[in-house]
């Protein structure tokens, strides 16, 4: 007996409830919902119950938001997906939202806020250069702004709980970082690191003269470490052997004197608390059935709001009153879905050709046997990323499909330690790939896949990895699904967006070099092997796209309708790198079920 079917509405709609986040005085939570279709900002009284509309968008709703301490909103939005980021502010007690950034071509960046500047911030904007991003003060309230650090050529810029920027980060041609002090108008060098800790190596936050950082110097995994800027002493403050510490999770509120607390990704989620006095509350929050985020807190530190991640039911929003030890339900992200039955994610690991170690999670149809199932290879984005526990809408969508699902941390992942990230450093298309040709493998060994029905689907570099199986692996799959993956390695190289040109020497020294490394880059890029593609191919691509241009997925098409490949290609006009309007992802996944029922329940 099969499973009830779930809607592609209920799992790629936008869902009820989203980004909930506590007031500074506790007394309100705002949270993202749809109106008419749309994202948009609201906001509940939590004595009352009293729920209200705060804008009223009809485009491309609201990406993302913060309180200022002074209890003014603030919220971002682009145009299309081109990602130039412009900020909002507006008061919940009433009046039209204030735009706070410039416009059209502009990007703007949070950067900071603190209680003791109620209604300012720092934002960082490209207005100068599109490829740098300035330091300005902006006021909330009144909309005024004046540029305070003019940025000299930074990948990124670091301000302290005074809100006065502190220091810079660049990347060296050999693809490390140098970290650069900034006192009186003036920038001096302070520590730097090479290519194999680059991307385990940040700074976090700056408290007064101790910069708060992730660091794999000297070990394999990122430790939370305290650094002192007047004398460069090192602490450290946590650490776990096989794992990086999440630098998203670290809790460090502004009453504390030192962090307190900090998560780490293993298998699935877990905190290292380092506070004494905040053990009772995770201990509380361990009674949830799912892995446990904080992802807001009053200025009082006596609410919390916790979101709770499950893989057989959508995301829950809790409120924690750490004075009482209560935990109330907000409600959930998607409740429509308790009415199916969900698939179970699965830790499971297998080894790579070369003996490497691969962590993956496993999902199964609930409803059949796992033996010789039509499997679909889920590689993440990035590359430099890795997959996680928990709610997952694409793997939910094919396991209730009958299709079994492996997400692969391949070589090049984030989160499992240098020795696994710098495995991958030019290797895309090479043992990158291998790692997802060996997952198959590991698939049809066990029985669980038939060899004949196994596609490979992603986005970004899920969907450059789509690209490479159905190129390089011509044999192995019966299918491929690519969302704005580049197809040619050259071309995106040339056509990043300016903002990341203060980081291409992190490309060149993990992708390779254009010049230097030129038959590498020809070999791994699947336009020039198109004539290999044999398979079927669905195409998904953005107009808008400031990563992967339009031009990577439309020269592949052109490759093999000339050739007289199967490909299906789709565009959609007001999409950048993604599909985030619930239309557009409807229409593509859509397609993407019709497509692999075609190709894989023949």
């Amino acid at each position: 007996m099969s499973a009830k079917k779930i809607p592609l509405e209920v799992l790629f709609g936008d869902p009820e409830l989203s980004q909930v986040q506590v007031s500074p005085d506790g007394n309100r939570i705002a949270f993202v919902s749809p109106w008419e279709g749309v994202k948009n900002l609201w906001l509940e009284d939590l004595e009352t119950g009293e729920r209200r509309r705060l804008t009223a968008d009809r485009g491309r709703g609201v990406m993302g938001y913060g309180w200022l301490p002074s209890g003014l909103l603030v919220y971002l939005q682009d145009t299309g997906g081109d990602e130039n980021w412009r900020f909002y502010s507006l008061d919940p007690a009433g009046g039209e939202p204030r735009l706070l950034t410039p416009g059209e071509g502009v990007q703007a960046q949070f950067l900071a806020a603190h209680p003791d500047y109620p209604d300012e911030m720092l934002l960082l904007l490209n207005d100068r250069d599109p490829a740098l991003h300035d330091a300005w003060r902006v006021n909330a309230r009144t909309g005024e702004r004046r540029r305070v650090v003019e940025n000299p050529g930074y990948l990124q810029l670091f301000a302290d709980d005074k809100l006065q920027v502190r220091a810079g980060l660049r990347q060296t041609d050999a693809g490390g970082a140098e970290l650069h002090l900034y006192q009186n108008g003036e920038w001096r060098p302070f520590m730097s690191w090479g290519l194999e800790d680059s991307l385990g190596t940040m700074p976090l936050q700056i408290r007064g003269d101790t910069l708060y950082m992730l660091s794999s110097i000297g070990r394999n995994t990122a430790a939370l470490v305290a650094v002192d800027l007047k004398s460069g002493s090192q602490e450290v403050l946590a650490a776990d052997p096989g794992y990086d510490l999440d630098s998203s999770s670290l809790l460090f509120h502004h009453q504390a004197k030192e962090p307190e607390a900090i998560g780490v990704m293993r298998d699935r989620m877990g905190w290292i608390v380092l506070d004494d006095s905040l053990k009772p509350d995770f201990e509380r929050l361990g009674e949830l059935e799912g892995d446990v985020y904080v992802t807001s807190r009053d200025l009082a530190d006596r609410v919390w709001v916790i979101h709770e991640d499950l893989d057989l039911a959508g995301p829950r929003f809790w409120l924690y009153n750490r004075q009482s030890g209560e935990l109330g339900l907000v409600g959930e992200a998607i409740p429509a879905l308790a009415e199916y039955t969900l698939a179970p994610m699965q830790p499971v690991r297998y080894s790579a050709r070369d003996g490497l170690e691969i962590e993956a999670y496993l999902t199964l149809p609930p409803d059949r046997e796992p033996r010789g199932l039509p499997a679909v290879i889920l590689p993440h984005g990035g590359p430099w990323s890795r997959d996680t526990w928990g709610y997952n809408p694409w793997a939910q969508w094919l396991a209730n499909r009958g299709y079994t699902v492996l997400q692969p941390n391949f070589r090049g992942s984030t989160g499992y330690g240098k020795a696994l990230l710098n495995a991958g450093n030019k290797e895309w298309g090479r043992a990158m790939q291998d790692d997802l040709t060996d997952a198959v493998q590991w698939l049809v060994e066990r029985g669980i896949a038939d060899p004949e029905r196994v596609a490979i689907m992603g986005g970004s570099y899920g969907g450059y990895a789509t690209l490479a199986g159905l190129a390089f692996t011509p044999d192995l799959y019966a299918a491929g699904v690519d969302i704005v993956g580049p197809s040619n390695l050259f071309t995106l190289l040339e056509t990043i967006p300016p903002y990341w040109k203060p980081m291409v020497a992190l490309f060149h020294t993990r992708m390779g070099h254009p010049e230097h490394d030129a038959e590498l880059l020809r070999a791994a890029s699947p336009l020039f092997s198109a004539d290999k593609i044999r398979a079927p191919l669905l195409i998904g691509q953005g107009a808008n796209d400031p990563r992967v241009k339009r031009a990577e997925s439309l020269q592949i098409v052109e490759a093999l309708r000339e050739k007289g490949k199967p490909v299906e290609y789709v565009e959609y006009a007001d999409e950048g790198h993604g599909f985030m309007k619930p239309e557009n992802r409807l229409d593509f996944f859509g397609r993407a079920e019709e497509f692999l029922e075609r190709h894989l329940h023949p």
